[in-house]
């Protein structure tokens, strides 16, 4: 189906989406151009040359999603741009993908994504094309206080698909020149949307997981990317006794309960990793259970600093509910977060994103759990 685009006497406002050949940013070019917007489409390729070929189910960004996003934007009637990030995506996403994971960290780089990539070198690209605005296909909000001034981000109408949470770290200039035309949809309301559109990509299926691993064994993929050797060491519990021999640190993560390899009177999960004795710390359900974390590289959203202390809802990852905490001042940059209730496996090298309400306050990376 081809969109007519409307006739106006004022110049229309140009606005670049960032479209991944999925059904979300599908949706959003064509809820865009409905409603009068110049709507010019971009995509990045993040593959490196020996790689664009690749194509599996869960990937964005990769040659079929491309050549699914270049007919939507044929269908649309509005330009489409391809521009190639791959040794910037390697710098900035995966370098830091694997370093932290070598570190014996966690990492989530979907946050640094948004941060460097969509909302940082994709926008440049538009500016460049003459796009003033950039949108996604992400399901949250966004609002305004004129009180304080300041750019917030809210959770999108559907709760089970939010993603303010990988939005955290964005500045006030990026939230400035963003738009979420999908902030009042839920998943099934975009798919009936989209058919309703007749856009090709109603039906595809979600990406999910880190997208560009393909296999998602992360500890050979790093090796692959990296050459470090990944070398193995003691599993011990927590007054230092060896249970048994971890495959190398990169294969776990805090809270981990499969692959230990290591019998025991009751399960067993991953409670630390002592990255400077290759060791990993394993305990029982109870020892995953913490109730203090101290987190670093801030970024304050809602509101322009902490000050002393604050009451908040605090997220450990994507897929938990938020819960009541306490975040205090350690520093400039450091905060302490103490939750009423003890929380299962938060995990360093995560983000932990603050919210009021549905409001997005800040959030920050875990640095360690105490």
């Amino acid at each position: 189906m081809t969109f007519q685009k409307r006739s106006s006497r004022k110049k229309r406002e140009r606005i670049a989406v960032a479209m991944s050949g999925g059904v979300d940013s599908s949706l959003a070019a064509a809820l865009l151009l409905k409603k009068g917007y110049e709507v010019i489409g971009l995509t990045f390729r993040m593959w490196p040359k020996e790689e664009c070929g690749a194509s599996f189910g869960r990937a964005c960004c990769n040659l079929e999603a491309v050549t699914r996003a270049r007919a939507v934007a044929s269908d649309l009637g509005i330009p489409y741009y391809v521009f190639d990030f791959s040794e910037e995506f390697k710098a900035k996403v995966i370098d830091y993908f694997c370093d932290e994971y070598l570190k014996g960290y966690t990492p989530n780089p979907c946050v640094i994504c948004n941060e460097k990539i969509k909302f940082g070198l994709l926008h440049e690209k538009a500016l460049a094309l003459d796009a003033g605005l950039i949108a996604t296909g992400h399901y949250a909000d966004k609002g305004f206080n004129k009180r304080t001034g300041r750019f917030y981000l809210k959770r999108g109408l559907d709760l089970q698909k939010d993603q303010s949470y990988f939005l955290f770290s964005l500045s006030q200039e990026q939230l400035r020149y963003s738009v979420f035309p999908l902030s009042d949809y839920t998943k099934s309301k975009v798919r009936a949307a989209a058919r309703r559109f007749k856009i090709k990509t109603h039906n595809t299926v979600s990406s999910q997981d880190i997208c560009f691993i393909q296999d998602l064994d992360y500890a050979e993929y790093i090796k692959k990317k990296t050459g470090v050797a990944i070398k193995s060491g003691e599993i011990v519990n927590k007054d230092g006794k060896v249970l048994g021999t971890h495959k190398g640190i990169p294969y776990y993560t805090i809270g981990q309960r499969r692959g230990l390899g290591v019998a025991y009177s009751e399960p067993l999960y991953v409670t630390g990793i002592d990255r400077s004795r290759n060791r990993l710390i394993v305990g029982v359900k109870k020892d995953v259970l913490k109730s203090s974390l101290i987190a670093h590289r801030l970024n304050w959203m809602a509101i322009e600093d902490i000050g002393k202390e604050l009451r908040v809802k605090a997220k450990i990852r994507y897929n938990h509910k938020p819960e009541p905490a306490t975040v205090s001042r350690m520093g400039a940059d450091m905060v302490r977060v103490d939750f009423d209730q003890p929380q299962e496996a938060p995990t360093p090298g995560q983000a932990v994103v603050f919210y009021n309400k549905d409001i997005v306050v800040g959030g920050g990376w875990i640095k360690e759990v105490v």
